[in-house]
């Protein structure tokens, strides 16, 4: 089971309808620095979009192209693209920028009418990802047997996309399996946080077989935001999956780099990552001041102070712990 970030394009939504160049490359180079390779990027509307759809309030497709050839080599990075969007000199130019994937995507009960997209991608030779938007508008069998179809016309990887956030957890699992039990391929789960659910809904389409979460750094995205990837790795890898990636290393790039950058766009950070490990360690709050006095005493990573101290007293732990751990962690 692995993540799929989706930062650089659902999460564009949150500064218009992409990211800039210069964030483009910070948040891709981040991800792959903690491990995290399945990666996609460009306008929040998709390859296309910018011109067919006026999404235009952000850099071109070719602009993103060119931004992400360092990093082809170290990561899965493609882009989304509407079906109804497709278009054969786009897709044409993005295999020959190098992409790994293309996704696809329109609304559940739609499929049959994408085909031709699906087609269009395969022929190029690309990987083609598939997202199912809007999947709670079809019943867990109706879904299923729209993905086999897909499967079918050549979908390599499908997503059920819950794009109102409107999924409980059981129907998250629910969904999964269904598709599970129907197809071959990948199937992945995209939770929305319109109810506060997406992280539960993410735990659960995993428990049920998902083969794929997405994910967006800080929750990005359109409306109340994706699966926070950070809350996503931590959780997932709690349960034992997720073993590549390093989950300080993406919390170190959030405090340092994402979370500065986006107070320029005034975004709220719902769970600061400080705030993230006191959940995972099972950290109480009131010893927060204990922790950053020694961590700064000591100069050691808050974090890590907090989640070795947490290991061996979670209940009262003393100064003189923190202290004794620090050492170690020098």
């Amino acid at each position: 089971m692995n993540l799929f970030d989706n930062t650089l394009r659902d999460g564009g939504n949150v500064v218009g309808h992409g990211f800039s160049v210069e964030l483009t490359k910070s948040i891709i180079s981040g991800l792959l620095n903690a491990g995290i390779k399945d990666i996609e990027m460009g306008n929040c509307k998709g390859l296309g979009a910018y011109d067919l759809l006026n999404a235009a309030n952000c850099p071109s497709d070719e602009a993103y192209l060119e931004a992400v050839q360092p990093y082809l080599l170290d990561g899965r990075i493609g882009m989304f693209m509407l079906a109804k969007c497709a278009n054969k000199d786009k897709i044409r130019a993005a295999k020959e920028a190098g992409l790994a994937f293309l996704r696809v995507g329109a609304n559940a009960s739609d499929g049959a009418g994408a085909v031709k997209a699906v087609e269009m991608v395969k022929e190029a030779g690309f990987l083609c990802r598939y997202s199912m938007m809007k999947a709670y508008v079809s019943t867990p069998e109706e879904l299923a047997a729209e993905a086999k179809m897909l499967q079918d016309a050549g979908v390599d990887k499908i997503t059920i996309m819950d794009s109102a956030g409107t999924m409980y957890p059981q129907e998250a699992a629910d969904y999964v399996k269904a598709l599970k039990e129907k197809v071959t391929i990948p199937v992945g789960f995209h939770g929305h946080s319109n109810l506060g659910l997406s992280q539960a809904n993410a735990i659960c389409a995993a428990a049920a077989g998902a083969d794929e979460i997405d994910c967006g750094l800080l929750g990005m995205a359109r409306s109340a935001g994706n699966c926070a990837t950070e809350l996503a790795a931590a959780t997932l890898k709690k349960q034992g999956y997720l073993e590549e990636v390093d989950l300080y290393k993406l919390l170190n790039y959030l405090n340092d780099e994402l979370i500065p950058a986006m107070k320029a766009y005034n975004y709220h950070v719902a769970v600061e990552p400080v705030e993230l490990m006191l959940g995972l360690a099972g950290c109480h709050s009131n010893f927060l001041g204990m922790f950053r006095k020694v961590a700064e005493e000591e100069n050691v990573s808050l974090l890590r102070l907090i989640a070795e101290v947490s290991a061996v007293d979670r209940k009262n732990p003393a100064e003189e712990l923190l202290r004794k751990i620090a050492l170690q962690l020098k």
